[in-house]
């Protein structure tokens, strides 16, 4: 399974689409675009694959593998992106503004219980960011 990522850059977030072959599945806030700096930047754009993970925090949620100089870049509910991000991505409902959306939680399980799908599968998940 493939997954694009396509973004849009603002000075205060980053707002993405997440598709899969040609179907919509949400929209994306992430932090604005800051040279991959940990913690206050967005991930750079290219090819990664998703895993499934499990922490106290968010419980079962998606970690995007292998991002050059970073670890622990998740796909985790959060509507606001400068609060409660730290490089990751979160899927949202609706956009709201840079950076910014609604029904978070909404989103994450949608996206969730396809990647999980595939993962169940046996299918490796691609998520290509452009």
């Amino acid at each position: 399974m493939v997954i694009h990522l396509t973004r849009t850059y603002f000075p205060d977030g980053t707002n993405g689409k997440l598709e899969c072959e040609g179907k919509f599945i949400c929209y994306t806030i992430e932090l604005p675009w800051k040279n991959n700096e940990k913690r206050v930047s967005c991930i750079p754009e290219g090819k990664y694959f998703i895993r499934k993970r499990y922490s106290q925090k968010f419980k079962w949620h998606l970690e995007v593998l292998d991002v050059a100089n970073r670890s622990f870049i998740l796909f985790h509910p959060a509507n606001n992106a400068l609060r409660e991000l730290n490089g990751c991505i979160a899927p949202v409902t609706k956009l709201s503004g840079p950076g910014l959306g609604l029904m978070s939680r909404k989103a994450f399980e949608k996206l969730k219980t396809l990647v999980y799908q595939a993962l169940d599968n046996k299918e490796s998940v691609e998520l290509i960011v452009e």
